[in-house]
């Protein structure tokens, strides 16, 4: 590093002594010295990411509070009000970011990365990382209805013909309506937005240009007025299909235009700003007692082309394959549905982690995706992006996505062999080359086996899966490595590289007796029955990083004790109304996980996963969405993006393992099914759904107080072991060639 070298250390070190500033060689030392030493200190990419961020929270913060007479987005209205729960004092934050009310939900069509959000207001941004559009209604006497400030809104996401977010805001006389979409016409790619105002005296519905977006402050330099609409920064135009009755255009030095609308000095056709805060708006004039809609065309910029081959413009096609689910369950049959929109919404071609913050690849993200893919059918979405992780990876067999991250090899081999397992499908002949350099890779990558430590034979320290803490030997990465070598034995075996397998297996059990002993030698010191998340680590909420060997990979088994005792360990210290609280990064609920451990739970018969999902189910937005970490108190979004796909993806399984899960080489049906939905008379149905064994269909019959379970069932080759696991019933193993059976109350 150039901060080893001893001139540029004794410059910086003399030059922020003399300004009076810490040694900054000196803080970095110290805040490497928390960490295992590792050959990758962070990840450049995230470092980036984070650098954006906290850019624009340093711009927020020299915005923002200097003029709160403005129309400001609902996070900022919510957390910057000191009778709101959601209130965050500024004092000494140099930036200010939003940190309560992280909740957006992305419109487009599959295939096109262009993913314009919607707000829990229903604010718009359509361009990534842009400005947006808000809407509300006024009087020339100064009354105003605006949806930022809005208590209450109702958001519904539609599933038609098209993905719509719908939001509905009024009082007891005026109301708001608007609905996003996104079309694919023989223009290109628009954003649609149809607002609707009412009001029971004469007033004006407004559409306003914004210079910010759920994040913060996104800059207009210059908006002028075109033909039927304005043009945005010289680039991006609006357009109004229907006629506006005036507008108005205002700067920085002259306010928010929000508090111009109705100036008397005539309407303005250009406003530039060297501030970067140009607002604009167009009126529409009601008549008491009516009714008066906008309708506002964007046309988007694509960041890609159509990537997927399987792609079709309607959503109709793109989800035709996906299991039918039928439960008494509005609701998680609604966030089933969604979660399947977003899974394909977020997956053009490369898989983003969400619409805007996370509008990037991970390994680790695009592998429980493309898992929750698989298990509904859509096998030639899931093989095209398979096909192009093989381009990810370099000359020495890793496969990158972020440097320094030790399970993406692991995650991407076990990922290959569930493509195979699922879909019923043989490996790619041309997947033998990089399976076995991704193998000799995870074998090189290897410690050491002579040191005798508690990290003997494990892989080098790392960041992980970042929100575990500083750089460590975590066993998360581990495990994914020892699930990597197991699973490119498959594939070579399947490749009739047979030659090759019993070395890998060799290797994967050498793995896996590096990581037992490692565990023996941290409970005997520690005096634990647990799994720490690392051998460095006491217990904390980082450890669920550990259930990973249960959930998904099955490295043990359903009732292995040191998982069953941090699994307990969890939900005793790390949860909090009813869902794990995250402590370390997060500092804030997180669905993903808390769904994990509820699948850790399912697997091993405890019926505490229900509670999981239930509690899951509450906290999601209208929209049928969760953000990547969850306030436990505003129940809005506290880090990361708005509309995580992780989540999306584990709900998608969590349904999927109700109904049909593997257990070695037993297909269970039923282990999820709760008393509730079989208590009435209503038919319940899932499938057909892929399995390791087959495709699989789900029949549940109630009748006169009786439940009959029967399957349908095509087999990739011979007939499984069956059972039925429904809980509060007796096991029942399924004969070979039987198809149905009448359930016994345990």
């Amino acid at each position: 590093m150039w901060t080893n070298w001893l001139p540029w250390r004794l410059i910086i070190k003399n030059l922020a002594k003399k300004h009076g500033f810490i040694d900054p060689i000196q803080l970095v030392s110290t805040v490497n010295r928390m960490a295992q030493p590792s050959e990758v200190a962070a990840p450049v990419e995230l470092l980036r990411l984070a650098a954006v961020l906290h850019a624009r929270g340093l711009i927020n913060s020299q915005v923002i509070q200097n003029n709160l007479d403005w129309i400001w987005p609902y996070w900022v209205q919510q957390q910057f009000d000191p009778n709101n729960r959601s209130f965050i004092p500024r004092a000494f934050s140099l930036t200010h970011i939003n940190l309560t009310h992280r909740n957006w939900t992305a419109v487009g069509v599959p295939g096109i990365d262009s993913l314009p959000i919607v707000d829990p207001r229903g604010m718009v941004t359509p361009i990534y990382d842009g400005w947006s559009i808000d809407s509300w209604l006024v009087t020339e006497d100064g009354y105003r209805f605006l949806p930022s400030k809005a208590e209450k809104a109702k958001q519904t996401f539609e599933m038609l013909d098209n993905l719509s977010v719908m939001t509905d805001i009024l009082d007891d006389k005026n109301y708001i309506t608007s609905r996003v979409e996104v079309e694919d016409d023989k223009g290109g790619i628009v954003c649609k937005i149809k607002v609707t105002g009412s009001m029971q005296e004469k007033g004006y519905l407004v559409v306003s240009l914004r210079p910010f977006n759920p994040e913060g402050v996104s800059f207009i330099h210059e908006v002028s007025g075109i033909s039927s609409g304005w043009l945005v920064n010289g680039k991006d135009k609006i357009f109004f299909e229907n006629q506006y009755n005036r507008q108005q255009l205002s700067d920085y030095r002259n306010g928010d235009v929000a508090n111009n609308l109705f100036d008397l000095s005539g309407e303005s056709k250009k406003a530039k700003c060297d501030v970067g805060l140009c607002t604009a708006a167009a009126l529409f004039e009601i008549e008491p007692g009516s009714e008066k809609q906008a309708r506002i065309a964007v046309p988007l910029r694509k960041t890609g082309k159509k990537t997927h081959k399987v792609s079709q413009v309607k959503w109709a096609d793109a989800v035709r394959v996906v299991p039918r689910l039928e439960i008494p369950d509005d609701k998680f049959k609604y966030l089933y549905d969604t979660s399947v929109r977003s899974l394909v919404l977020l997956s053009p071609g490369k898989v983003y982690a969400g619409p805007y913050t996370y509008k990037e690849f991970w390994f680790r993200d695009a592998v429980y995706a493309i898992f929750a893919m698989l298990a509904v059918n859509l096998h030639d979405r899931a093989k095209d992006i398979i096909g192009r992780f093989l381009k990810r990876q370099t000359p020495t067999g890793y496969f990158k996505s972020q440097d320094g991250e030790w399970d993406s090899n692991g995650q991407v081999l076990w990922i290959m062999k569930k493509f195979c397992e699922l879909s019923g499908e043989n490996p790619d002949k041309s997947w033998v080359k990089p399976v076995i350099n991704a193998l000799n890779w995870i074998i090189r990558k290897r410690t050491s086996h002579k040191n005798g430590g508690k990290c003997s034979g494990l892989f080098p320290a790392g960041f992980s899966a970042e929100h575990f803490g500083p750089n460590d030997y975590y066993y998360w990465d581990n495990f994914w490595g020892v699930a990597g070598l197991d699973a490119g034995s498959f594939l070579l075996d399947k490749l009739g590289r047979e030659d090759l397998v019993e070395g890998y297996l060799k290797e994967k059990d050498s793995f896996l007796q590096s990581i037992s002993e490692s565990i023996r030698k941290v409970q005997k010191e520690q005096r634990i029955s647990t799994i720490p998340s690392s051998p460095f680590r006491r217990m904390d909420s980082s450890a669920v990083g550990s259930l990973v060997a249960s959930y998904p990979l099955q490295i043990y088994a359903s009732q292995n004790k040191n998982i069953i005792n941090t699994t307990d360990y969890l939900v005793k210290n790390d949860f909090l109304k009813g869902l794990f609280f995250h402590e370390i990064a997060h500092s804030g609920v997180n669905i993903y996980l808390s769904l994990e451990i509820a699948q850790v739970l399912l697997r091993s018969g405890d019926p505490g996963y229900f509670d999981i999902m239930e509690a899951s189910a509450d906290i999601a937005s209208d929209t049928g969405q969760w953000p990547e970490a969850i306030h436990p108190w505003t129940r809005g979004g506290c880090m990361g993006d708005g509309q995580h796909l992780w989540a999306s993806s584990e709900w998608i399984m969590m349904i999927r393992n109700c109904f049909v899960r593997e257990e070695g080489n037993t297909l269970i049906l039923c282990s999820g099914v709760p008393k509730y939905w079989i208590a009435g008379k209503n038919k319940l149905f899932f499938g057909p759904a892929a399995t390791s064994f087959g495709n699989v269909s789900v029949n549940i019959d109630p009748e006169d107080g009786k439940v009959k379970v029967s399957f349908d069932a095509d087999w990739h080759n011979k007939e499984p072991k069956v059972e039925i696991r429904m809980p509060d019933y007796n096991i029942v193993e399924i004969n070979p060639g039987e198809r149905s059976v009448q359930m016994d109350v345990r």
